[in-house]
Order: structure tokens, then sequence, then C-alpha cells
């Protein structure tokens, strides 16, 4: 039954014409290249299936490239065919109904475990021959050694007959005998190879002992020994070999020849160097990838007394605003576009670009003046980026915000170093983008403590590390407690105590803050309670203030939350002040007032914080569920000097008319000497807070407290 045209089988059979033809002229099979294609369309099959698989299968696609080998496919060569093949035809042809970008991603995936069984197998296949090559070696050259006193006849057939390469000299390194083997692997004549002398034949790359372990074995003070070495061809070429060079002895045990055997590892190593480049360097763009980077940084970390480092980290602004936009082929054209042009600021020795993923660049500078290098490096990458870049006819302006390390050798690590770089880039961004930023080792400390307390919130919490104290609300006309705001705490394990400022906005960045609001609330409500039961009602700050985070504000659980935990303590809801900053409630809609309105309706004071810091809107006042302003502490600042500064006194007289005027209630904070609470009474307002009471404590405190009267 013939395959449906241009239905997956008819495409498969495509996909496996092609790869055929590509890889066909580099193999070492006995097959016809139609008898070769039918022996590749199982692999494409398996490979189209291991595409559209719903779980990635490495083993599979390793068995793959394990297969390659089996089918006589060793040249370095039909690897590289092969993959480019899949690469370039394997979702054209088997995943065209399939999300493209998951099917590329998949095939890359795919390319990368092939290479990886391919070069497995070829491994065991190699390590197989070199054991027989070995053994045969080590017949020839017991063979050769018996030949030498006995047959010329019997030492001619095994030394022209082995596999391996092998030449005889004298100790004076003049060559007297090689074989075909070897003439083949030097591309020489017998008549100039036994013209050479063996001390000749240096390399560049030549390991330190190979000039000391002849001298010995010439000497007589060695047997053998065995390295590995290069040869240069006549063609310019470069030949690698596994070397075993032996002493052989007259009947009488005198050094007499020297014996080389000689394995050809050319092929061998340019795979492993090209397996070893693609483990080092990024598959889009070229560059060196965050393995090969950490290489070389570590390398300059270690580099010795008097030499330095300087290490620029590049992330672009808005790329994934052009990535969601234009589609991910069009942000890696423009990756490899950007990494071309950092390619080309890295123009000194010792500099180096690498990617380290996403669109995360870096660039090293290494040796003794990177104080002014890397200042240097930093204005080219900046300037490189300044002309836009050409994609699909639309020309894309790219910015990037850039940290840049400098220092010495030997005082940090590459994960301390990057770590830095990091932050201060963070940084540079943080502060508008399209700029660069030099590392501070103080801003790099409090961003990394920040980073720790970040992750050390949630589980705090779970801990019992956080605590409340409580600052008495004082009714200004006689004195007495009117209430206490509830101000939270963190007991850090190696910190000590923390403010509010310390890691609320930690908390409501990372949405702890909602949790950490209900707890605050219902230990608040709880001491509320005590206080009411231990006065008999008659007595002691029977209002508790609590702070509300505009995160628990926009929160769909706070009404119902809040009655909750009221109804579960027992305590009415007039007993409790929510406080909300001025700034939360500026452009509010009637969705974020709602849960506000109905709290208020339920007899929830609501008290607006801070107010006046902000860009106070005095008319909005009116559709504000608010029933007390709270002035902040910069309206009493000018009251502590005698006499008071008259504007600011107009000021808060105004204010207190206004609120008073819209039945509202006025607290001021930060009131630290008597003659500020004899002006605060005067100008009306009713009640306040601050250290001329009493400074925040705990609870129990807050009963033993002598404050001291608002009119003395």
């Amino acid at each position: 039954m013939s395959a449906e045209p241009d239905g997956p089988e008819d495409r498969l059979q495509r996909l496996t014409t092609i790869w055929s033809r590509a890889v066909y002229p580099v193999t070492s099979t006995s097959l016809t290249r139609t008898e070769f294609a039918e022996q590749l369309l199982p692999l494409a099959r398996r490979l189209s299936d291991l595409l559209r698989a719903r779980s990635f299968d490495a083993d599979a696609a390793k068995a793959v490239g394990a297969a390659l080998v089996g089918a006589h496919c060793t040249d370095p060569e039909a690897l590289s065919r092969t993959l480019d093949c899949v690469d370039a035809y394997l979702v054209l042809y088997c995943g065209e109904d399939g999300p493209q970008d998951e099917l590329r991603m998949r095939s890359s995936r795919l390319q990368h475990a092939m290479a990886a069984g391919y070069a497995q197998a070829l491994r065991e296949r190699t390590r197989a021959e070199q054991e027989a090559i070995a053994q045969a070696a080590l017949r020839a050259q017991g063979v050769v050694a018996q030949a030498l006193h006995a047959s010329e006849a019997r030492f001619r057939a095994v030394f022209e007959g082995a596999a391996i390469g092998i030449g005889i000299a004298d100790l004076r390194g003049n060559v007297l005998q090689v074989n075909e083997a070897l003439l083949r692997m030097f591309g020489l004549s017998e008549q100039t190879l036994r013209g050479r002398r063996v001390q000749d034949w240096v390399h560049p790359e030549d390991a330190p002992q190979i000039r000391r372990l002849y001298e010995e074995l010439v000497r007589g003070e060695r047997e053998h020994y065995h390295v590995e070495k290069a040869f240069n061809r006549p063609d310019g070429t470069v030949l690698w070999t596994n070397l075993t060079v032996s002493l052989l002895r007259d009947a009488d045990g005198s050094p007499q020849y020297q014996l080389a055997l000689m394995e050809d590892t050319t092929e061998r190593r340019l795979l492993n160097l090209r397996l070893r480049y693609e483990a080092t360097h990024d598959a889009l763009t070229g560059l060196p990838n965050r393995t090969l980077f950490f290489e070389r940084l570590e390398k300059a970390l270690n580099a010795g007394e008097g030499q330095r480092f300087g290490l620029c980290y590049l992330d672009l602004d808005g790329f994934k605003t052009i990535n969601d936009s234009l589609g991910h082929a069009a942000g890696d054209r423009l990756l490899v576009e950007v990494a071309d042009r950092l390619q080309s600021c890295a123009t000194a020795p010792g500099e180096m670009v690498a990617r380290l993923g996403g669109d995360e660049f870096v660039a090293l500078t290494t040796g003794p003046g990177t104080e002014r290098g890397v200042d240097e490096l930093a204005e080219r990458i900046m300037n490189a980026l300044v002309t836009p870049i050409s994609i699909d006819g639309r020309d894309l302006l790219v910015r990037g915000s850039l940290g840049i390390v400098e220092g010495p050798a030997g005082e940090r690590t590459a994960a301390e170093v990057l770590r830095s770089a990091d932050i201060t880039m963070y940084r540079a961004k943080s502060a508008g983008g399209n700029r660069a930023e030099l590392a501070d080792p103080e801003a790099d400390a409090r961003a990394i403590t920040r980073h720790g307390l970040t992750t050390a919130l949630p589980t705090a919490l779970e801990r019992g590390e956080f605590f409340i104290e409580y600052q008495p609300l004082v009714r200004l006309g006689d004195g007495s407690v009117r209430g206490a705001e509830a101000l939270v705490r963190w007991l850090h394990p190696q910190h000590g105590v923390l403010g509010p400022d310390r890691f609320i906005p930690l908390a409501e960045h990372t949405g702890l803050i909602v949790p950490l609001g209900r707890w605050v609330l219902e230990e608040s409500i709880r001491q509320a309670r005590a206080w009411r039961e231990r006065h008999g009602g008659q007595a002691g700050p029977l209002r508790i203030n609590v702070n509300l985070s505009p995160c628990q504000l926009g929160h769909p659980g706070l009404v119902q939350d809040t009655v909750d935990i009221l109804e579960r303590a027992g305590v009415t809801p007039d007993a409790l002040c929510l406080e909300v900053t001025e700034s939360a409630l500026i452009g509010a809609d009637d969705d974020l007032l709602k849960p506000l309105r109905r709290l208020a309706e339920m007899g929830v004071d609501i008290a607006l914080d801070d107010f006046g810091t902000g860009y106070s809107n005095l008319a909005n006042l009116r559709r504000l569920p608010v029933s007390i302003l709270k002035l902040d502490r910069s309206f009493t600042q000018g009251m502590q000097r005698f006499p008071a500064d008259p504007v600011d006194l107009k000021i808060v007289e105004g204010i207190v008319s206004l609120a008073h005027s819209l039945d509202l209630a006025v607290t001021v904070e930060g009131v630290e000497t008597g003659a500020q609470a004899e002006q605060l009474r005067i100008l009306g307002c009713d009640t306040a807070q601050g250290w001329y009471y009493a400074r925040p404590g705990p609870p129990e405190r807050l009963h033993d407290l002598t404050l001291v009267d608002s009119t003395g």
C-alpha cells in the first residue's frame, strides 16, 4: 500500500532521503545509497516520534546517535551533517501541526542528546579498537624483538602487515625502518622518513616530560614510555597519535634500537574538540556560554598577585516586549545581532564576551590595568547598542542596563563576583535603565541582606519570630489613654530586632503581607480583649489601631477575615481602627473603597495615615470612608522650637478646622515635648502619640507607664 501523497509517511521518506544524501559520502559503509537510506528510515521514524512525544526521552535520542556509529558513520562529519539535517528538516517534515516554538526547542534537545549518544558509542567503539590494537602492538613488539635476533623474513611479515604505524630508529635517533601504515599516517615516502631524526619531530604542544622520557630510554634507564603526541604533516595539518616507544636490546641485553608504535587519534581528537566546543558555546550566538565564562573568570581570579579583573554584566532593557510582540524568531535574530556587536567590543588582549542565557551577556577583561580597561569596555558596549537593529523591516532601538565590577584577583570567588555584578545591573535597571553602574560594596551588602530577609520571611512567621509592640494614643483634652497602635517587629536570628520599614516592603513584594497582616490583626484584637477584660471595660486602651497595607486593601478576603477575627475574639467592631496611608487611597476607585466602606458601616474606624505627605486632595476626603485623620510627624517638627513656627501653626489649624467640619477626628504623630502637646491641644487636635508619652513597648508595660498630663 503506497503512502498518502504528502502524508506523514511521505514526508518521513523525504526527510530520510535528504539525510542519506548528506551523510552517505562521509560513511565507510559498503551499502549503496538507497540501501543506506533504508537503514536510516527507522531512525528518522524514531526521531519523528520523539519530536511529538508528550515527554522528552533523552535515552531514546541518545540511542539514535549511537545507532549512527553502528551504521559505520564514524567520521565526525557524519554527525555534523546529521545534526544540520535534523535542525533544518525535522520540525519542517514531522511537526507541521504542532506548536512550532516548542517543537524547535524539542528538536534542539534531541540534537544535543543524539550528539551525546554518538560520542559515547564512538568512545566505546574506539576503546574496543584500542584494546585490539594494543594487543596487536604487544604481539608485534614481541615478534619484532624476536625477529631481530632470528628471522628477518618473519619480522618483515609482521612489520609490514601491522595495522598501526611502526618505526625503528637507532639510539642516536636516526630512523632506520618504517612500515606502510606509518607512511600513510604522515603522507611521506619511505626515503623521506628514513632521512629524519627522531629529535627533530618536536611540536609546540608536546608535553614537557617527553624530552626527559626519550633521553632516559635511549640511555637504557627505562624500557618504554607512552604519551599523546602531535606531529606536523607536510600538508600543514596536524597528526595526533598515541605513541608508545620501547627499547630493544641485543642478545646480551645491551640497548640497541628504539621501536615506536603509533595509533592515529586525529579524528577522535577532532570529535572531542567539537563536542567540547558545543558544550562550552552558546548554540544561538556562538559566544562562549556560562560554563566557559566561569572557567575564564575563575582563572582570572586565581591569576596571582598584581593581577586584576573587570566584569560587565549586561541585561537588555525591554527585550521581553520585543520577544512577545514580534515572536521568538525575531527575538533570536535580535540576540544574534547584539552578540555580534558585543563580540566586536572585545578587542584588547584578555577580553572575552559570553552569553549567560536569555538576554543576559557578560564581558570580561583581565590584566594589571583593568581599572581603566573595564570603563573603556563598558563604554564600547553602551555605544554598540546606540544604532538601531533592523528586524523584519523594523528598526528596533535596543538599550541595556550594565553592572560593572572591578578589583584585584584572589579576593573573591567567581560566584561572589557574578552576584555583585548582577546586583549592580539591577540597580542600573531600577534607576531607569540604559545606563551603567559601578559596584558598591555597601549597596551589595544591602541587597544581599534584603535577599536574605526575603528568603527568610515565609518561615519566620511559622517559627513565631514576629512580635507586636504597642504605643499609646493619648486624648489631648485630659491626657487619658484612648487606645494604642500595634507596631509589628521581627526578631531575626542574625540581625536582631527589625522595624517594619526593613521587612514590610519585602512582605508586600512577596505577597506574605496578607498572612502577616492577618496574624497582626488577630494578635492585636486578642490583646484588645485582654485589656478590656483586665480593666472591666472602664479604663485602659480600649481601642486598637492596626496598620493596613495597600496589598491587604486589595485582597478579596479582607472584610470576611476581619469579621471572623472580631467574632472569634468576642470584640465589638468599635474597638478596632484600621490605618490606611493617604498614598494608598489617592485616586482609588469605588471597587478599592468598597471593603473600607463595608468595614466602616460595621463600626470599624478608618484612619487616613500620614495625611499631608502625599498629593492631598482635601475635597476628596468627602468620598473616603474615614473617620480619623493622622497628621504626619513633619507637621509637629516646627513646634519643637519656641516660639513655634507660625506657618506650621496655621497649616495645622486649617487642617483641624477642615477635619472637624467634616466630622473627622485628628490624631498627631511624633509628639516629643510638652510644648508640642500643649500647642496641639490649643489648636484643637483630638489625640496624639509620640515619645513624649511613651515609646512602643510590650503590652504588659503599657499599664505601668506614667503618662505625663498633656496640659502639664
